[in-house]
């Protein structure tokens, strides 16, 4: 029996909650185990950015985080990643996913399943999900939700397999006015299925087959490239896989963007791709931490900015 979890961070009987139950009980007739939680029922204190967990990954260990005994992340992370897929859904209020789910997703750096295959911590796992967003306006006003989710997705290996951007449905419930939404949601739990029932090795996207400028993970996103810590360039970045290419236009006068030979050198989808990031972590943040002059430096200067303060609240 197949285990599928569904995870939302929406007001409950909410639109966000109404088109995961749907999903989720497709999922339910077609035999699967199901665990469903709304983040709103769950402590999850904001990360303090301690880089104890990135620190110690640098280093070969996994000392996981050190908020792990105050909150209750460790639990729902012992649970999401023992399932065999799961279906994330947020509300949008401005432009991306809500604080709750941005305030969960950025706790699991200490769970990054490439850093932690990479020191032998754990063994590889294939898991897949599926994302669902929510919002009162059109994609202009949710321009960043599926790919604020997106990014949470890859640092634990979950494979995302569809995405549906739901607009239009400012008020609670609204959803259930529309039956085509309804349909779509449903349609997410079959494409779930689906994948589970697929050999890892060849599952692949079932959301709609244009969705998005990446042809790698159909994200709506591009940025201009930088130079990157080590020099790597490239033109045009898929800001959520990091996927590197080229904006060409096609026979019919619009614009494709093209992956280039090694535009998926890191890929942020893949274990090898994003093991490469622990590269760039040891030589930044080790780079730091290897040379007692630097602490010195640091303190030296800390002490203009520790001791001014201004008139507060």
């Amino acid at each position: 029996m197949f285990k599928i979890m569904g995870i939302t961070a929406g007001r409950k009987n909410g639109n966000s909650e109404i088109l995961l139950k749907e999903a989720l009980m497709f999922c339910e007739e077609a035999g699967a185990e199901i665990t469903m939680i709304n983040l709103k029922d769950y402590e999850v204190l904001d990360c303090t950015g301690c880089t104890a967990c990135t620190k110690g990954f640098s280093q070969g260990k996994n000392v996981g985080c050190v908020l792990d005994s105050k909150d209750d992340k460790k639990k729902i992370m012992e649970a999401m990643l023992d399932q065999d897929a799961v279906i994330f859904s947020a509300p949008t209020y401005d432009l991306m996913a809500c604080a709750m789910f941005a305030k969960f997703a950025q706790r699991s750096l200490s769970y990054e399943t490439s850093f932690l295959e990479s020191i032998g911590a754990i063994e590889h796992r294939d898991r897949v999900s599926a994302l669902i967003a929510v919002g009162g306006s059109t994609r202009s006003w949710q321009s960043m939700a599926l790919e604020s989710m997106q990014a949470a997705m890859f640092t634990t290996d979950f494979k995302v397999i569809d995405m549906y951007l739901a607009t239009r449905v400012p008020a609670p419930a609204q959803c259930l006015l529309d039956d085509e939404m309804i349909k779509r949601a449903r349609k997410i739990g079959e494409n779930i299925m689906k994948s589970v029932n697929t050999p890892a090795e060849e599952r692949v996207w079932l959301g709609d087959e244009d969705m998005g400028w990446c042809p790698n993970c159909h994200s709506n996103a591009l940025i201009l490239g930088e130079p990157q810590w080590d020099g790597l360039l490239y033109p045009v970045e898929c800001q959520v896989c990091g996927a590197g290419g080229t904006l060409e236009e096609t026979p019919d006068k619009k614009w494709k963007f093209v992956i280039q030979e090694n535009g998926l050198q890191r890929d942020r989808t893949t274990v090898k791709g994003r093991g490469e990031h622990l590269v760039e972590i040891a030589h930044t943040q080790g780079g730091f931490f290897k040379d007692p002059k630097n602490f010195e430096i640091v303190k030296e200067k800390l002490g203009k900015y520790k001791d001014k303060t201004f008139k507060s609240l």
